[in-house]
């Protein structure tokens, strides 16, 4: 399914990656997450994991799911973190900063492993994937 993706800050992230928790298990519970509608979750026939990917398809990130009402049909969320670094775009358009909010991606119920964030970058950033 094509959505658009929006990243933000959580009040918890916050509290976890300032309080130096980034490498904990509420961490990855908290940012290793993607966001859905409760109409797209039961649509995806009600994942715990999906599989984020890139526009271009070049890159993606498996996450747990969390079906909420505060995200609309069509969008998804996922806080602040490597994960959601994982797949947003780097080109800036002259911006000077990356499509945080509003960038395309596909998303698909997966079996995938949610991978920690030192082992995202290990595979993404330092085995060049």
């Amino acid at each position: 399914m094509e959505v658009l993706l929006i990243t933000g800050s959580t009040i918890e992230e916050g509290r976890l990656a300032k309080g130096g928790d980034k490498f904990t298990d509420d961490y990855i519970t908290e940012c290793a997450s993607c966001w859905l509608s409760p109409v797209d979750f039961v649509s995806l026939c009600s994942p715990e994991k999906v599989k984020v990917t890139s526009r271009n398809g070049k890159h993606s990130v498996a996450v747990y799911t969390k079906c909420t009402d505060s995200v609309c049909t069509g969008h998804v969320f996922m806080p602040r973190a490597i994960w959601s670094n994982v797949i947003i775009d780097p080109d800036t358009l002259s911006t000077g900063s990356p499509l945080y909010k509003g960038a395309p991606v596909q998303v698909e119920p997966t079996e995938e492993e949610v991978l920690s964030a030192e082992d995202i970058v290990l595979k993404v950033y330092v085995g060049g994937q």
